[in-house]
């Protein structure tokens, strides 16, 4: 079965993080900067003496899609090279993919997620 991870990290994480995911062969992803929050709420800032609640942090979201069996290895290294243990660390969504089509070859399923390296 195919998977997507939906990770959403602190944007200083992300060089560790895709060096992590490097590191246990995960080469293919998306990445986008955006702004959010959950439990943590926001952050109180201040600036010549006022105080104001910075209420959407800065946040990357990465989008993985591969085979259920390199699941689990990309989670323990985004868990573990994420992981600051305070609030705002990030959350992690796996979702399963239905089917996959490579656009230039109409390739279906592993085939379209296959890369030239990879062996069937």
């Amino acid at each position: 079965m195919t998977q997507k991870i939906e990770a959403i990290i602190r944007a200083d994480a992300l060089d560790t993080v895709m060096a992590a995911l490097r590191e246990v062969g995960i080469v293919g992803l998306n990445v986008f900067e955006i702004r959010g929050h959950g439990r943590q709420g926001g952050v109180e800032m201040s600036w010549r003496g006022t105080s104001y609640t910075l209420d959407l942090l800065p946040k990357m979201q990465l989008n993985i899609i591969l085979n259920e069996s390199k699941t689990q290895k990309a989670i323990d290294a985004i868990v573990n090279s994420a992981r600051t243990g305070e609030e705002g660390d990030g959350i992690i969504f796996v979702y399963p993919v239905e089917d996959i089509v490579r656009v230039r070859t109409g390739e279906r399923g592993h085939a379209a997620l296959t890369y030239p390296k990879e062996s069937m």
